[in-house]
């Protein structure tokens, strides 16, 4: 396993992040047993960065992750999340921040975090957060209940925008690193290097469209993104590539992202990632992919308030 340094802060991170979500079945039913024995076996393999959240399967992947830390809290970096709760379920307020905060670390069944992050913020208001959300954030670091803090969401503008006005020590964001999308270098990735902030992605397979079941019905893509996808798929195959192979080792060449997050809830599923650390990518391939993709690189969705879009 390699590790990075979170921008200024002392941790480091393994460059494959489990992303809990799956552990709460946000992407159809898992074996909670099972996701305990994945959580060992990953962290048996060297991933230390965990992350999840309170809206991940309304509790429950928090719930889980916590089962299976048991006994091994120390051995990992932890990080979840606050302000986002359903589908359209928000709470940027102090009081609801601490106070949702004190149930995750109960679910997670810790006394502290390595990372508490204000999830999705391009679906807030700028002004709440930093001047309501963050500062009731730092009086749990003051507390030691946090160890530093981060901001997550879509929209580059906004984050950037908090960012600018409020010390963070990390930013995540999604869909906005792989081989669809390659934004954060544009802004995100110079100013985070500028300021000491460290970056973490999401989304290496564009939320399922780099895979060989495709896009899920929901998926905010249009057509002509949606097809791309499929056609990168299809390209792989005939070349004998796994394409989400493909697509995490693309993520994890990115020097200046801290770590990449993938989903995960089956030993196999970890082993298949950890697989993308030993093999190199093919650059033919990858400029053949290049131009498939070109009409529709970098193209985004709207997300979140109309003022945040971005």
């Amino acid at each position: 396993m390699k590790y990075r340094q979170l921008g200024n802060t002392p941790l480091r991170l393994s460059v494959i992040g489990f992303g809990a979500s799956p552990l709460g079945d946000v992407f159809g039913r898992t074996d909670p047993t099972e996701g305990i024995a994945t959580v060992h076996y990953a962290v048996d393999r060297g991933i230390n960065f965990f992350d999840v959240s309170p809206y991940y399967g309304s509790t429950v992947a928090e719930a889980r992750l916590g089962d299976a830390l048991a006994g091994r809290r120390g051995e990992v970096l932890l990080a979840t999340k606050c302000g986002r709760y359903g589908l359209a379920e928000f709470d940027f307020s102090a009081d609801g921040i601490v106070g949702r905060f004190e149930q995750s670390l109960r679910r997670l069944r810790t006394d502290y975090v390595d990372l508490l992050q204000v999830h999705d913020v391009e679906f807030g208001s700028v002004k709440q957060i930093v001047e309501e959300t963050l500062p009731a954030m730092r009086r749990l670091q003051r507390e030691g209940k946090a160890r530093y803090l981060g901001i997550t969401g879509y929209s580059l503008k906004t984050l950037l925008e908090i960012a600018s006005q409020s010390s963070v020590n990390s930013i995540l964001t999604y869909c906005r690193y792989n081989l669809m999308v390659a934004d954060i270098d544009d802004v995100l990735i110079p100013f985070a290097k500028q300021h000491g902030v460290g970056v973490i992605n999401a989304s290496a397979l564009h939320m399922g469209l780099l895979t060989t079941s495709g896009a899920p019905g929901w998926h905010p893509a249009p057509k002509e993104v949606v097809d791309a996808g499929r056609k990168v798929v299809a390209l792989c195959a005939a070349e004998g590539i796994d394409a989400p192979r493909l697509a995490l080792r693309f993520c994890l060449d990115h020097p200046d992202i801290t770590s990449t997050l993938i989903g995960m809830s089956t030993r196999q599923q970890v082993e298949a990632n950890l697989n993308a650390l030993s093999l190199a990518n093919d650059r033919g391939v990858l400029e053949k992919i290049r131009g498939i993709v070109a009409p529709v690189h970098n193209y985004i969705w709207p997300s979140g308030r109309e003022e945040n879009y971005g």
